[in-house]
């Protein structure tokens, strides 16, 4: 007989740098929530080094990033290069918010999962991390 794992995906959902808007962050926070997830949130004008800190000591299988002020560029393979150097490269990586379509390619090469632009569904984003989580 197989055993079933009944560990809940647990989730850090993050805001980079000085971006001071977090409404669609906890949006996708509750969803993760409401869908069974565990979820961390880690408050506004994290650094990289923080969030990856974050994510190792919560264990987390996601760290779903959400980025309006335009550093997703530099902080979140920053972010990556940490988790990586951490032996965390198993963490799915998500993107969302205000990400400019040309800049999306350059986020999947450091080794974002999928960037989910404004409007994107909710239930996509839970069904798209429950098929993709690496753990």
């Amino acid at each position: 007989m197989e055993a079933v794992s009944t560990r809940k995906i647990r989730v850090l959902v993050a805001k980079l740098g000085l971006d001071a808007h977090d409404r669609g962050a906890k949006v996708v926070a509750r969803a993760y929530r409401d869908a069974g997830f565990e979820v961390i949130y880690t408050g506004l004008y994290q650094r990289p080094e923080a969030v990856a800190a974050a994510a190792i000591q919560e264990d987390v299988d996601v760290v779903a990033i959400s980025s309006l002020a335009g550093a997703h560029g530099v902080l979140i393979p920053q972010l990556i290069q940490l988790l990586r150097e951490q032996g965390a490269d198993d963490i799915l990586i998500l993107a969302g918010g205000i990400i400019p379509e040309d800049e999306v390619p350059a986020l999947l090469e450091a080794g974002v999962s999928r960037v989910f632009g404004p409007g994107s569904d909710l239930d996509e984003i839970i069904e798209y991390t429950k098929v993709n989580v690496k753990r």
